[in-house]
């Protein structure tokens, strides 16, 4: 008798999830692509972050979504959050976000992203969307303390998925289709 009752209370607990939408939602993130120059080459701004385990994670700037939110609206969101000072005259009075370049997809529980979503797969557990966002001439960076801004060159990150992840590191990929104008202080 007691294990019926035990059954019976899990998946009462199961049906409240579901009704909650616990178990069917979808983790929506956004990132961006930021361009710098440096030494006449391109950089990509990256985040690194320490492990419990002492491993390095690298990962874009950008993060989850509310519910509800836009993908613009919600970068923006998050790149003020992640990477403006609190101080408001030191602040990017708005970040300007370009093309979306590339869609990255999660279809089950598991740590691989695909470029693309499986035919088997209906409903993705994470839908991953990359932009290219536009700095302004000068601005200044406040990072929280748990992580690290990096400038990474673009030749160190390309094919290196082993370090930098899948997603950064198709990041000479996904920006080969424009044209870049790299401007050093001299030229002007």
């Amino acid at each position: 008798m007691l294990v019926t009752q035990d059954m019976f209370l899990i998946q009462l607990f199961i049906m409240n999830l579901w009704s909650l939408g616990v178990l069917l939602s979808k983790k929506f993130t956004v990132e961006a692509i930021l361009l710098v120059n440096q030494h006449d080459h391109p950089h990509v701004l990256l985040l690194q972050r320490t492990m419990g385990g002492g491993g390095v994670e690298y990962k874009l700037p950008g993060g989850r979504l509310r519910h509800g939110e836009g993908e613009v609206a919600g970068l923006q969101r998050k790149l003020h959050n992640k990477l403006s000072p609190s101080e408001q005259s030191l602040r990017v009075a708005e970040w300007e976000c370009g093309d979306c370049v590339a869609r990255w997809f999660r279809p089950a529980f598991e740590p691989n992203y695909y470029p693309y979503l499986p035919a088997h797969v209906t409903k993705p557990k994470e839908s991953r969307t990359v932009y290219i966002a536009q700095l302004p001439e000068r601005c200044k960076f406040c990072v929280p303390k748990n992580l690290k801004l990096l400038a990474v060159p673009l030749f160190e990150m390309y094919a290196n998925e082993a370090k930098y992840g899948a997603v950064a590191a198709s990041v000479p990929y996904l920006i080969s289709r424009f044209h870049l104008n790299l401007e050093s202080k001299q030229d002007k």
